[in-house]
């Protein structure tokens, strides 16, 4: 955080682009000032490309002089019905707005919009640090104007409403997460007067759409630390209305004095390790991050569902991740998260994810290994990574154990990777073949001569060659009362394309 005067200010934005728009607003004899976040990154020092310009009188008409000044290159876009304008060119994009006053009604979100002064523009923007304004206008050029103290606060680290935080947020509560978010994103605190309305607040929540809550929690996960949102929006009571599973995790159970651990604050260990391991991820790695982040959150979803006591052994969740796997599908649609590939890839790692862990409690064994990498696939290093991550033992002997197990376990698997096991892991007879060999269709008896070959191939009982397996599948099928057509296993041959879904 830096403070800087108008003249460090006006200089900062000496720049072609900001004085042709200040041109442009004296042209046709207006006010217009640059608001919002890119305000508030200059004196955060962080990178922004997000310029919005608030003009006293039609932004649309200063966009449509700006557009004109660029020429040709340049490319306008006007929204009427929403009194706001865009300008791009290259890399560069402007958003125009005239400064309004806003007014709601109690069940909506959207606002009965007037012009309005400057004023009217700040009071109703959502937070102090995005209620600063910079004016472009030639006379008063990088003059700073801050009638909520934003860049103390920003100073302080502090989140806070400019008017009363119960009316900023009764207004528009998708602000609620915004609030907790920029708390996130920047590590500041909330001011306690704004945190206390969001748990007066909270049900207001429930007029946002799934689309607007999945949208501020994913930039959430994306932070370098995303249990201080889920901590901002557990203690405000907001999380219990976004994701009650996770609330009910915070439930320890004590039977004949013995009690099992904190499922809640384990799963935010458990995220936390994942975020260590995927800090700063490439560009082409942030989505595949975001929804590794998401298996985190939810990998131990299914635990209230499944909790019982045992005499013998304590405290059981058996089938957890199976449970919670299937538990999956219904909270990405209700909060209007993709159902496609990546709810798939969260559902699967949340159903894998005590597999590693059973693999390395135990002797390590190659069969293990390759039944893992077959159903992982693709998505193994990641399973590994969450696994890794689950590990939040307090007994450290326990905890080497089960770590240097898992470095076994990747030894084992980059092995398998580099004889390229997708090769060796799929039999070379497949489920067409066996329907044509037997002249069978689709049924439980193709099924169980599958897996008796995938199986042999997976435990190494038999080479993944065409001889041997063959030889297998005969023997096999004859058990089952089955015996090869047309002269038998030496004339079959693949047969003809049938859908792999088939089998």
């Amino acid at each position: 955080m830096v403070l800087y005067s108008d003249s460090e200010l006006a200089q900062i934005l000496d720049k072609e682009v900001f004085h042709l728009v200040g041109d442009a607003a004296d042209a046709l004899g207006v006010e217009c000032y640059v608001v919002g976040g890119y305000v508030r990154d200059i004196f955060l020092q962080r990178p922004s490309n997000d310029i919005d310009v608030v003009v006293v009188g039609s932004g649309i008409e200063v966009a449509k002089e700006v557009k004109r000044r660029l020429g040709r290159k340049a490319h306008l876009s006007v929204f009427k019905n929403f009194g706001t304008a865009q300008v791009k060119q290259g890399d560069m994009e402007l958003e125009f707005v005239g400064a309004r006053r806003e007014s709601y009604s109690h069940d909506s979100r959207k606002p009965i919009v007037e012009d309005g002064t400057l004023e009217d523009d700040q009071n109703r923007r959502d937070f102090t640090i995005n209620a600063c304004a910079i004016c472009l206008n030639r006379q008063r050029f990088g003059e700073l104007v801050d009638p909520f103290d934003g860049i103390y606060d920003m100073e302080d680290g502090i989140i806070r409403t400019p008017l009363d935080p119960d009316v900023t947020f009764s207004d528009d509560p998708l602000r609620m997460l915004r609030c907790v978010r920029f708390a996130t994103q920047l590590r500041f605190d909330i001011e306690p007067e704004t945190f206390d309305a969001l748990g007066r607040n909270a049900e207001r929540l429930r007029i946002i759409s799934g689309e607007r809550i999945s949208e501020e929690l994913n930039k959430i996960m994306r932070c370098s630390h995303p249990s201080i949102g889920f901590d901002y929006l557990y203690r405000s009571g907001l999380l219990a209305i976004i994701l009650p599973e996770l609330v009910a995790l915070d439930n320890v159970a004590t039977q004949n004095g013995r009690a099992h651990k904190n499922n809640y604050y384990h799963t935010m260990e458990v995220l936390e390790n994942v975020c260590r391991a995927t800090a700063n991820p490439a560009p082409e790695d942030q989505e595949r991050v975001l929804w590794l982040r998401w298996a985190a959150l939810l990998h131990d979803i299914g635990k209230m569902k499944v909790r019982r006591w045992d005499p013998a052994i304590g405290w059981t969740f058996h089938n957890h991740n199976y449970v919670g796997a299937k538990m999956v599908p219904q909270i990405f649609r209700r909060l209007k998260q993709p159902l496609d590939m990546k709810m798939k890839y969260v559902q699967k790692l949340v159903d894998l994810h005590m597999r590693p862990i059973v693999i390395a409690d135990e002797v390590v064994t190659d069969s293990a290994v390759r039944r893992l990498l077959n159903d992982a696939g693709d998505d193994i290093d990641d399973l590994m990574t969450l696994c890794e991550a689950d590990i939040t033992s307090k007994n450290e002997g326990r905890k080497k154990h089960f770590l240097e197990n898992f470095r076994v376990v990747r030894e084992k698997l980059a092995d398998l990777k580099e004889k390229d096991y997708k090769r060796l892991l799929q039999p070379v007879i497949d489920g067409n073949e066996i329907m044509q060999l037997f002249n069978l269709q689709p049924s439980r008896e193709v099924g169980e001569l599958k897996k008796a070959l995938k199986d042999a191939v997976l435990d190494n009982l038999v080479a993944n060659e065409r001889e041997p397996l063959m030889q297998l599948l005969i023997e096999k099928a004859s058990m089952m009362g089955l015996s090869p057509v047309d002269g038998g296993a030496k004339n079959s041959q693949p047969a003809e394309a049938i859908p792999s879904d088939a089998s």
